[in-house]
């Protein structure tokens, strides 16, 4: 019996040192002179790029209500190559030497939209670009393959320029005023109440509120897209999963931003400050959340459907 048992060990063992001994391997491929030269084009990076970071860090603390959630996105990306550090110490990194040509196309669109014509946007792009091409030169295929979307995740830190927000958010502004003018028409008629929408002023109890204004929590709608996105890739399992988990942002963002209009027009019925100020930022930050739970049930939910799809097969698996 302890023979049988030491063999079993020793199989279910196995794998484990297989997978040690080729992290290991991997991390035995790299010379000291490649870790020397990965170090300094890191530097050279963040020297090339620093314009554009300390641009970006300005943009978020002057508006962290917009913005903010720009400070978070590196430590996720962080979290999902932590995630899937056993998959990348696998593999054996290769330099690739296609990816100079997309890499020196990034730092060039970078200069044209700094001195051409200048988007910090669109440098922000340029600088995602690069750093995507200059992975996949140094590390190649194998390990790029599972640092794609860590990289790609960077994009949500980027400040959209001003129009394309006003593109995005205006039909979601008039959804969330129409709906929280719904909300509070209903609680009205419980607690005795008028509630009115002229234009872009919703009355409540004859006090004004600017929808407009209480509704710039819909620019938090890249906020919204971000946290979704994580909540996609740390916690589903397949592709069909994160789409549908991204394709409720837009939903789950309008809902938060009907309660936050709503939730503005009773604290005015208290104190008129109430509805302005800082009140905006902070009611916005703490209804992510509610969206962080909603998402999360979500997830709960799918894989619960995947889960009980799955059982069946697994039973006549097993009966065979």
């Amino acid at each position: 019996m302890s023979t049988a048992a030491t063999e079993q060990n020793t199989t279910a063992k196995a794998p484990l040192q297989r997978t040690a001994s080729g992290a290991r391997a991997a991390r035995a491929g790299v010379s000291a002179e490649a870790w020397a030269g990965m170090a300094l084009l890191g530097v050279a990076f963040i020297a090339l790029f620093f314009r554009w970071i300390w641009k970006q860090h300005e943009h978020s603390s002057e508006k962290m209500e917009d913005w903010g959630h720009a400070y978070v996105i590196p430590l996720i990306s962080a979290a999902l190559i932590w995630k899937s550090r056993d998959a990348i110490l696998r593999e054996q990194p290769r330099t690739f030497w296609p990816a100079l040509a997309p890499m020196m196309l990034g730092v060039m669109c970078y200069f044209f939209f700094v001195v051409g014509v200048p988007n910090h946007m669109l440098q922000g792009a340029a600088m995602v670009l690069t750093l995507g091409a200059m992975t996949l030169l140094l590390v190649g295929t194998g390990i790029f393959r599972h640092l794609f979307l860590p990289i790609a995740y960077l994009l949500f830190s980027i400040t959209l320029a001003e129009q394309i927000m006003i593109k995005i958010t205006f039909q979601l502004q008039l959804m969330a005023s129409k709906g929280a003018w719904l909300v509070l028409s209903v609680i009205g008629s419980i607690f005795g109440f008028v509630v009115e929408l002229s234009g872009n002023t919703l009355t409540v109890a004859g006090n004004k509120m600017n929808v407009a204004e209480a509704c710039s929590g819909m620019r938090m709608v890249v906020a919204f897209f971000a946290l979704a996105g994580a909540v996609a890739l740390l916690s589903c399992r397949h592709w069909w999963q994160r789409i549908a988990l991204m394709l409720l942002a837009g939903p789950v963002a309008i809902l938060m931003n009907v309660v936050r209009v709503a939730a503005l027009g009773l604290l005015g019925l208290i104190n008129m400050n109430f509805a302005a100020g800082d009140a905006h930022m902070l009611i916005g930050t703490l209804l992510l959340f509610p969206s962080l739970g909603l998402f999360m049930a979500v997830v709960w939910a799918l894989n619960r459907i995947v889960d009980e799809q799955d059982d069946p097969k697994a039973k006549a698996g097993g009966a065979a």
